[in-house]
């Protein structure tokens, strides 16, 4: 009996504006651009609402009023809830009515989105703290399962999401990671004693999120009929069936026109039509099913890019030394008593910041040309090095404070139990 686990990725990151060299020194507004164009956060932020969020939110809801036994789940960053609270609250009071159904769970992550868990064990802990403490706060709950950044997933992040109490880990089911395996059975991640991993199947998750329209696609036009036959094929070799995807897929990624919300708003009804069909979320699938075997995944692997590894981010110069820059400077500002700075450089660990320098050609070239705000991967390099430039400039100021005795307002530390 295959279970069905829906998993959402909810993201918008905050895009640095086109940050002159003039602008160091001057102006340390990173991310207010009002232009209306690509690197208005505000303008996104309510277009994506109105294309995606909010419609696809009554879709859901309506879904779980017409089958009490559909089910799905959601990570959204901490970036992501900041905005949405501040531009479209809307959109949060449509995900407090989704949670409210119980049908609903979300899932821990970096509050920003951020690659720490490659580059600072401490920054990573501290920021699924943060998320954590978001999520009670707004939701009143407490996530069991964990999802990594862009499902960037190890070994040893399966350890540290073990270490920080979580019974569950999703990670991308590639091809090189699984080999003879299949990504419909739970796995045991090597070096953990309780945790479990739960993989995508990329396959059918993609004929959704980027095939779905694609006249030129074998599988055109996909029905949620046509969908859940496949689903069902698995009857007799699945345990769960684990669709991941960006929930931008649905009215952004694939606009209205396509008729991808009439097949979101069918799909349930389709596959339990099948008795041996249900769905379940992904705390229900580490609970209700043991681990098939070990699964050893000692370097990196990410549903990013044809590679499914580390190269959307860390593949050329321009991204390294961004990377090298933001988390050299971390090392100084963590121990600076400035909660605006602090913050600040959160916000630009951001993956997104180095997903949009990737230089790669081809088709994984044309998919960061088409979510990239800039004309090109050196604009965005230019305008992000400026901006650490002016960080530097801020930290200096602020180390000569603290050594001069100002007060500033002291960062209290962050504990785990806590939240």
């Amino acid at each position: 009996m295959p279970s069905v686990c829906f998993y959402f990725q909810v993201h918008q990151p905050l895009r640095v504006r086109k940050y002159r060299i003039f602008d160091v020194g001057q102006n340390s507004s990173y991310f207010n651009d009002e232009s209306g164009t690509s690197l208005d956060n505000k303008a996104i932020i309510e277009k994506v609402a109105r294309k995606c969020y909010l419609p696809a939110n009554a879709v859901l809801l309506q879904n779980i009023k017409d089958n009490p036994d559909f089910k799905a789940s959601f990570s959204i960053s901490g970036v992501a809830l900041e905005q949405f609270e501040k531009f479209a609250p809307e959109v949060i009071d449509s995900f407090k009515a989704l949670v409210d159904t119980g049908n609903i769970e979300l899932l821990s992550e970096t509050y920003y989105h951020s690659l720490a868990s490659i580059y600072s064990e401490e920054e990573f802990v501290n920021q699924v703290i943060l998320h954590r403490k978001k999520l009670r706060d707004l939701f009143g709950v407490t996530p069991s399962i964990f999802r990594n950044t862009e499902l960037i997933y190890s070994n040893n992040i399966a350890k540290m999401a073990e270490q920080m109490g979580y019974k569950g880990i999703l990670a991308e089911g590639a091809d090189h990671v699984l080999g003879w395996r299949s990504p419909t059975f739970v796995y045991k991640p090597t070096g953990t004693e309780n945790i479990k991993l739960l993989l995508k199947h990329y396959r059918l998750s993609d004929d959704v999120a980027f095939r779905f329209s694609q006249k030129s696609w074998e599988g055109w036009p996909l029905t949620a009929p046509k969908f859940a036959d496949w689903v069902s094929s698995h009857n007799g070799n699945a345990d769960t069936i684990n669709l991941f995807m960006d929930y931008e897929t649905f009215g952004e990624h694939q606009w209205e026109d396509t008729g991808i919300f009439e097949f979101l708003r069918h799909l349930p009804n389709e596959i339990l039509k099948n008795p041996d069909n249900n769905f379940i979320t992904p705390s229900e699938a580490v609970d209700l099913y043991d681990a098939k075997s070990e699964l050893d995944v000692p370097d990196y692997v990410s549903w990013a890019d044809t590679e499914r590894d580390l190269s959307a981010w860390i593949s050329n110069d321009l991204q390294k030394e961004a990377l090298e820059t933001i988390y050299a400077l971390g090392q100084e500002i963590v121990h600076i008593d400035d909660p605006i700075l602090l913050e600040d450089w959160r916000k630009l660990q951001t993956s997104d910041h180095f997903y949009y320098m990737c230089t790669k050609w081809w088709n994984d070239g044309d998919v960061h040309k088409y979510f990239s705000p800039y004309e090109s991967p050196y604009e965005a390099f230019i305008a992000y090095m400026n901006v650490m430039h002016d960080m530097r400039l801020r930290l200096e100021e602020a180390k000569k404070k603290q050594e001069h005795g100002v007060s500033l307002h002291r960062v209290k530390p962050l504990r785990f139990s806590e939240v």
